[in-house]
C-alpha cells in the first residue's frame, strides 16, 4: 500500500480513538482527543502533498481520501450532538448531503469523470472545519478545572447556544447550497446514474 493511502487509512483508524478519548470522563484524555483530531486532520494535508510530490495519485486514493475526511468531520459533529452542544437535525442534513455528494464524486472517479471541487465547496469545507475546531477547543477548555474556574464567564459566552446555533446554521446552509450546485453542475452524470441503477430509459 502506498504512503498516501496508508495515511488515509490511519486517519480513519484515528477517528474512533478520537471519539473514545472525547467521551472519557478524564479531562486529560479529552485534551488528548484534540491532539488526535489535529493529527488526523494533518494527515489529510500530508497524504495529498506526498501523493502529488511522488506522483502517486491512485484511483483508490481519490475514492478513499474524501471518504476519510467525511468520516472524521461527521464523527466530531455527531459527538457534539450527543454532548448537547448542537442540534441533531443540522448534522443529519450535512450527513445526507455528504453521503450523496461523496458517492457521486466516487462514482465519477471510478468512471474517469472526475468532479473538480469548486472554490465555493472548498470554502464550505474550510468553514465547517473552523466551526468544528472552535466547538472542540471551547468544549475541551471548559473541562479543564483551572480554565473553568478562571474563565467561566468567557467560556459560557463563547459557548452560548445561540452562537453555536448560528455557526452551525451557516455551515448547514452552505452545505445545502454547495450540494445543490454539485448536482446541478453534474446533472448529466446524475442522469447516467439514474438510468443505470434504476433502469429508466433516457428517452423517457
Amino acid at each position: 500500500m502506498s504512503i498516501p493511502n496508508s495515511l488515509t487509512i490511519f486517519r480513519i483508524i484515528l477517528t474512533p480513538v478520537f471519539v473514545i478519548c472525547l467521551f472519557s470522563e478524564s479531562s486529560f484524555w479529552k485534551q488528548i482527543s484534540l491532539i488526535i483530531y489535529v493529527v488526523a486532520a494533518l494527515t489529510d494535508w500530508y497524504d495529498g502533498w506526498v501523493a502529488r510530490k511522488l506522483g502517486n495519485i491512485t484511483r483508490w486514493g481519490k475514492f478513499l481520501d474524501p471518504l476519510a475526511d467525511k468520516i472524521l468531520s461527521l464523527a466530531a459533529l455527531f459527538s457534539f450532538v450527543y454532548l448537547n452542544l448542537i442540534d441533531g437535525w443540522m448534522v443529519w442534513i450535512i450527513f445526507t448531503r455528504d453521503v450523496i455528494i461523496t458517492s457521486l464524486r466516487s462514482y465519477a472517479e471510478w468512471t474517469d469523470q472526475p468532479i473538480i471541487t469548486s472554490k465555493t465547496a472548498q470554502a464550505k469545507t474550510f468553514g465547517e472545519f473552523i466551526v468544528i475546531y472552535y466547538i472542540l477547543i471551547m468544549y475541551i477548555a471548559s473541562t479543564i478545572p483551572w480554565i473553568r474556574h478562571d474563565f467561566k464567564d468567557w467560556i459560557g459566552n463563547l459557548m452560548h447556544p445561540q452562537i453555536l446555533f448560528g455557526m452551525m446554521l451557516l455551515v448547514t446552509l452552505s452545505t445545502i447550497g454547495t450540494g445543490i450546485m454539485y448536482i446541478f453542475d453534474n446533472r448529466k452524470l446524475v442522469q447516467k446514474l439514474y438510468v443505470r441503477y434504476l433502469g429508466v430509459s433516457e428517452q423517457q
